[in-house]
C-alpha cells in the first residue's frame, strides 16, 4: 500500500511513499514487529475475516476521479458481502478476484457506464510491475523481522502480473 505523505509524515506532502494506512509516523516499535503482530492475531481466529482492496480514488486521464462518489460505495460493499456468503460471482485478474459490471447493481445510477466501469477495473500491468518493486523500500526498512508471507505474496503478485495476457481474459467465474 501506498500513500500520500501529510504534514503527520516528514518528506514531500502529496509524495506516495510505501506506508501502509499511512502508520508509520505513529509506530512505536518496530514495523515486522507489528506486522508479525497482525499476522499472528488473524491466525488464531477461526473465521479470519476476508480482504478486499478498493481504490476510491482512481483518476482518469483528465485527473477526475472516475468513481461516482462515497454515496455509491454501498455498491461495491454489497458485492463483497454477497462474495463472501457464496452468492456472487467475480473473475480472476493477476491482482485478486475482481466482479464483473453485472455483478454489482446499478439501480438508479444512471452516469456510471459498463465502459466507466472497464475503466476503473483496467489493470495496467507495468504500472502494478513498477508499484510492487516500489515495495522493495519498504521491506528493506523492516526485513530483519519482515513476515516471510509479504516476500511469497510479493512474488506471487509479481509472478501472475507478468504472466501471459491472454491468461486474465476476465472471463473464468467463480
Amino acid at each position: 500500500m501506498g500513500s500520500e505523505m501529510t504534514a503527520a509524515a516528514f518528506g514531500e506532502i502529496g509524495k506516495v511513499r510505501r506506508d501502509p494506512y499511512a502508520m508509520l509516523p505513529f509506530l512505536g516499535y518496530h514495523l515486522g514487529d507489528y506486522f508479525n503482530h497482525w499476522l499472528d492475531y488473524g491466525r488464531d481466529l477461526p473465521n479470519a475475516p476476508r480482504i478486499f482492496g478498493v481504490n476510491w480514488f482512481r483518476k482518469d486521464e483528465n485527473g477526475d476521479f472516475i468513481w461516482p462518489g462515497f454515496g455509491e460505495n454501498m455498491r461495491v460493499l454489497k458485492w463483497i458481502i454477497d462474495r463472501i456468503k457464496g452468492r456472487a460471482s467475480a473473475v480472476e485478474s493477476p491482482i485478486g478476484w475482481m466482479p464483473r459490471y453485472q455483478d454489482l447493481d446499478w439501480e438508479g445510477l444512471t452516469d456510471f457506464t459498463q465502459e466507466d466501469f472497464d475503466k476503473i477495473m483496467s489493470i495496467d500491468r507495468e504500472a502494478w510491475k513498477k508499484e510492487v518493486i516500489n515495495h522493495e523500500e519498504l521491506f528493506a526498512t523492516a526485513y530483519d523481522k519482515l513476515p516471510k508471507e509479504f516476500l511469497f505474496m510479493r512474488e506471487l503478485l509479481l509472478s501472475a502480473l507478468w504472466r501471459s495476457p491472454e491468461k486474465w481474459g476476465l472471463a473464468e467465474e467463480r
